[in-house]
């Protein structure tokens, strides 16, 4: 009798609506793909005030922490996006670790996958010099997303 592996559980996913806007283009007036990047950056901030009930501005005062530094990303371009385009992206985090997680961002285009982006992000706070350092994300923190 073999054991079955049981699936992984399902984070939870924070969906958003985006307009693309005449400053998000290039002169062709496609998408110029650093701003998919802010958009995930935005959309990162979205999912976190979701799951924690409070904004990444509270989040730096109420909390030990700095902000949430990219240490690696990826993006798969599959469908142009252009001035006027609505698109959703939902946003989840794959997983956790000690002090860094990584994100999933898939962008729809009237249902149909356009970006996907990847992200690796590291929890930091400051230390008693002002530099920012890797610090374990609170347990109670990474509970929210269960």
């Amino acid at each position: 009798m073999s054991a079955e592996k049981a699936p992984p559980k399902a984070m939870l996913t924070n969906s958003r609506n985006v307009r693309i806007e005449w400053g998000d283009c290039d002169p062709k007036g496609i998408v110029f793909y650093p701003r998919y990047f802010a958009i995930f950056d935005e959309c990162t901030a979205h999912l976190f005030e979701r799951a924690l009930g409070i904004t990444k501005f509270q989040m730096m005062e109420q909390l030990e922490f700095a902000g949430w530094p990219l240490v690696d990303t990826r993006g798969r371009f599959l469908i142009s996006s252009t001035f006027g385009d609505d698109l959703t992206v939902e946003s989840s985090v794959k997983e956790f670790r000690r002090s860094s997680f990584d994100l999933r961002h898939r962008m729809l285009k009237r249902g149909e996958l356009a970006v996907e982006g990847i992200e690796t992000r590291v929890w930091v706070s400051k230390d008693p010099q002002g530099r920012l350092k890797g610090t374990a994300i609170p347990d109670w923190v990474k509970a929210r997303f269960a």
